[in-house]
């Protein structure tokens, strides 16, 4: 139920969706049904264990499954999902796509056998900057639809590096080589984790992370990702 104050607000601060700019109906969250429902999907939760996002880890690093919502493309209308998110100061959207990818996947079984979930976390320095860490948010969204918990404070990132955005991939690699440390292995030991990112290209900031939880001792991963990027 939509409360009558929500309704007030929403008509005096209307909202916009994320994608296309219209005003968003007062159910909607963030992009608008049209838009949400014409977002170039992978599909890759129907083939969690062989599908290019899942191959991109092939002999890199030991995954269970690997999956994103949709592709993303850097000049599409739906890149603006994750600019809002990334450099507009729109942590509500990493929150509601999160709870949509996270319905929507349910129903494939993906999230079966999950213990829980881990974002990547940011440097303090793009934290601060930035005020919050988008793949948290998108996590948030996700425990909030499937009840699985978030291990925030299992690993931890400590150098700040450069922006992965316009990198090849040797040096995407090389750019998150020993960035981050293992901060609580009693937490995560034994358990299958959902590592959360924003977008996926290469694998590298996933694959750098995710070999640190591996050292908890016998973890199982995970890959998540609101977009997947084909390089």
């Amino acid at each position: 139920m939509i409360s009558f104050w929500t309704r007030l607000l929403d008509l005096i601060s209307p909202r916009l969706c994320v994608v296309c700019g219209r005003r968003l109906d007062v159910t909607e969250e963030g992009v608008c049904s049209k838009c949400y429902l014409h977002l170039p999907r992978t599909g890759y939760q129907h083939k969690p264990y062989d599908n290019p996002m899942a191959k991109a880890y092939w002999g890199r690093m030991p995954i269970e499954r690997a999956a994103a919502l949709y592709y993303h493309e850097s000049h599409a209308e739906s890149a603006n999902i994750i600019y809002a998110l990334k450099y507009k100061s729109r942590p509500e959207i990493g929150e509601a796509m999160g709870r949509m990818t996270a319905r929507e996947l349910t129903a494939s079984g993906f999230f079966e056998g999950i213990d829980g979930l881990v974002p990547v976390p940011l440097a303090r320095k793009r934290l601060r900057q930035r005020g919050y860490n988008q793949s948290m948010m998108l996590a948030k969204g996700i425990s909030e639809a499937t009840g699985l918990p978030i291990y925030e404070r299992a690993v931890e990132r400590i150098v700040y590096e450069d922006s992965q955005t316009h990198k090849i991939r040797w040096e995407r690699n090389e750019n998150v080589e020993d960035v981050f440390r293992l901060a609580d292995a009693t937490a995560i030991s034994g358990k299958h984790l959902l590592l959360i990112d924003d977008v996926v290209t290469t694998g590298a900031t996933t694959i750098a992370c995710g070999k640190v939880l591996l050292q908890a001792g016998n973890v199982r991963l995970s890959i998540l990702s609101l977009a997947f990027a084909k390089s």
